[in-house]
């Protein structure tokens, strides 16, 4: 089953993420209810694939001030039929800012649920975003067609850029995460 390995990621996500259950069996039920749930032609919503980049030294991420939604926000998208969430993460992150990046760690980072608000040729719908950490190998990003702007921010100063709960918390994760890795 194409799903198998996300659901077995969101599992092991359950188990130091108790706080987040209802946003895990959300992702539970409509991924075991949905075949389709990689795939942009699932009105509903789809799974999409982002990434938490940090800069080479940990101190900073990378955030994108998105073209369509108008937010800074971590770099992400689509995952036009692929199950694989880590590499959907992995290419979004590179396509978007032209770094080469390389995962933290291959477990899911954070998950989040969030509404896109319908345009002329899409409905409203739901993204059921994975998230993965990574580390740029370097600092030099190109900003895509997909971004007003891409600004590594330092990871204390990010409520200066967003405001967003899951940007905030994801913040949060890293700096824990980064922490502990040193010890």
């Amino acid at each position: 089953m194409h799903r198998r390995k996300l659901l077995e990621g969101l599992r092991a996500y359950r188990v130091d993420n108790f706080e987040e259950l209802h946003l895990v069996d959300r992702f539970d039920s409509f991924i075991n209810e949905n075949v389709d749930c990689f795939d942009r032609s699932n009105l509903e919503g789809h799974v999409t694939g982002s990434a938490w980049l940090v800069s080479p030294d940990g101190k900073q991420a990378l955030l994108t001030h998105h073209k369509k939604l108008g937010r800074w926000l971590q770099l992400g998208g689509h995952s036009d039929g692929e199950s694989d969430t880590l590499l959907v993460s992995k290419r979004e992150a590179e396509e978007e800012s032209g770094l080469r990046v390389e995962p933290l760690d291959e477990t899911i980072f954070d998950i989040d649920i969030h509404e896109i608000p319908a345009r002329a040729d899409e409905p409203a719908h739901l993204h059921f975003d994975v998230r993965f950490l990574f580390r740029a190998r370097d600092l030099r990003f190109v900003v895509s067609s997909e971004s007003h702007d891409l600004r590594w921010v330092d990871l204390l100063n990010i409520e200066k850029f967003s405001d967003e709960w899951s940007v905030i918390r994801m913040r949060d994760k890293c700096l824990k995460k980064l922490s502990q890795d040193r010890q």
